[in-house]
């Protein structure tokens, strides 16, 4: 018979940016809260996602910018990399964000427990891996917080060396000489940049029409331009079949209409989306309904089950960590009485690639699939004088807004900074601000912010540098 322990308020189940930012709001509201995370505190955006590929990018960003020095007047021979130290960075930076984690954990008495949770029936939760296995927890309120993991190509064996997810690529420790990157959301478009700043062969495969298909068509393909350029071999609305995995290297069918051409490389990257992780979750007591494979839930973030309540990718797109965090916060909030919980409605999504592309709001083909009058201001950043001193003119601000209130829509930006630059516009559209609004704030000169304020200007024909 499994050991039984005292009542808690909430047990959370899943530590990364839903699970553990729930678990630490808890706890800052008094509340006993214990947090159980089957592998390390982070989740997988902090351990094996988020956090760990901008110490990858960052290497690879620098490595391109120290190669081009002599755009600056600076003399830099005889640059090179060691591939293994850069993987070896990134895991020790994923490391000690987790510590972090854990102590907030500590610092808020959150109880933290290793191991993977099972839900027999609401307000009872076993332990069933770990130190802890066989304890039967009780609570008042469970958060069901475990994320998704990535999607798998059936039929295709995922060893870890010729065929791999972002999980396996991340703890890779030889570079190879060419790979084959399927999908092209943000997870294979960051990748494709990476392995191609440090000289691996890549081509990037997308069954869509365009590579970063939720984005603005425009963003998507500056991107597309910049990765040719960069020497990417792009292809969209391209299927991929006829897999086949040798001892050496991958061979693949890459299908377009009636070409079809073979691809071969030393390793295949999947990236072709997530699907919700529910394996051993859920028992009979406690099926709760799904909605299109993920956790259904209501305005309050409870599921169908009284006391039990979910947040983060778990309840379906958008996968993005501050999605989840955002969640998780106002579902602990509406579950102990501080506040009506918020749904999430606008958020910024951010790919970090070089350029780089963020984007809140509306894209231009959705204001018009929903008929609105619109007007679009856009500023290139070839006109920044921040920019081209920084050698970063690639890429533009483009705003979309109601044509007679000056209501903004949605912006997206496609740069060397956009996913910091995005903020003020996910702000103006939180506030209601105007394109005007915008436009008439005094933005620091010379900065890339003042790209911001020009595109907004731009909608109306009122510009300055362009």
């Amino acid at each position: 018979m499994a050991d039984t322990t005292t009542d808690y308020d909430l047990i959370v189940i899943g530590g990364g940016p839903a699970g553990y930012a729930g678990a630490i709001r808890a706890g800052q509201l008094g509340k006993k809260v214990a947090c159980i995370e089957m592998e390390r505190a982070g989740g997988t955006c902090l351990n094996w996602g988020c956090i760990p590929t901008k110490a990858l990018l960052k290497s690879a960003e620098l490595y391109q910018k120290i190669k081009k020095a002599d755009a600056y007047g600076l003399i830099v021979k005889d640059v090179s990399f060691d591939f293994a130290t850069i993987m070896l960075r990134s895991r020790d930076v994923a490391k000690q964000m987790a510590k972090g984690i854990e102590f907030l954990f500590r610092k808020n008495k959150v109880e933290y427990i290793t191991g993977q949770a099972h839900v027999p029936a609401a307000g009872m939760v076993e332990i069933t891996t770990g130190e802890k296995k066989g304890t039967l927890l009780k609570a008042k309120r469970i958060l069901i917080a475990t994320g998704c993991k990535m999607r798998r190509i059936p039929g295709l064996e995922y060893d870890g060396v010729r065929v791999m997810t972002s999980r396996e690529a991340l703890d890779t420790k030889i570079q190879p000489k060419a790979v084959t990157i399927v999908g092209a959301g943000a997870i294979g478009v960051e990748f494709a940049y990476f392995f191609n700043a440090l000289g691996t062969k890549v081509t990037l495969v997308e069954m869509l029409p365009n590579i970063l298909p939720v984005e603005d068509e425009d963003s998507s393909k500056a991107v597309h331009r910049a990765f040719e350029k960069q020497g990417i071999k792009v292809y969209v609305n391209t299927k991929c079949e006829n897999f086949r995995v040798g001892k050496d290297s991958v061979k693949i069918d890459l299908v377009e209409g009636d070409k079809r051409v073979e691809v071969e490389s030393d390793v295949l990257l999947s990236a072709i989306g997530v699907t919700a992780n529910t394996e051993g979750l859920l028992g009979r007591g406690a099926q709760l309904e799904l909605d299109r494979g993920y956790v259904k839930v209501d305005n309050n973030y409870e599921t169908s089950i009284k006391g039990i309540y979910a947040a983060g990718d778990i309840i379906g797109p958008p996968w993005l960590a501050h999605i989840a965090t955002f969640e998780a916060v106002n579902a602990v909030n509406g579950m102990f009485g501080h506040g009506t919980p918020k749904r999430v409605t606008g958020f910024p999504g951010c790919t970090y690639c070089q350029p780089q592309v963020a984007s809140t709001g509306m894209t231009e083909k959705t204001a018009k699939e929903k008929n609105l009058d619109f007007k679009i201001g856009k500023f290139p950043f070839t006109a920044s004088g921040k920019a081209v001193a920084s050698a970063d003119s690639d890429g533009f601000v483009k705003v979309i807004s109601d044509a007679k209130t000056g209501e903004i829509y949605g912006a997206h930006i496609v740069g060397s900074d956009a996913t910091e630059l995005i903020a003020e516009y996910g702000l103006a559209i939180s506030l209601e601000a105007t394109v005007e609004d915008v436009h008439q704030t005094i933005h620091a000169h010379p900065t890339l912010s003042e790209a911001l304020a020009e595109a907004a200007a731009a909608t109306s024909g009122e510009a300055i540098h362009i």
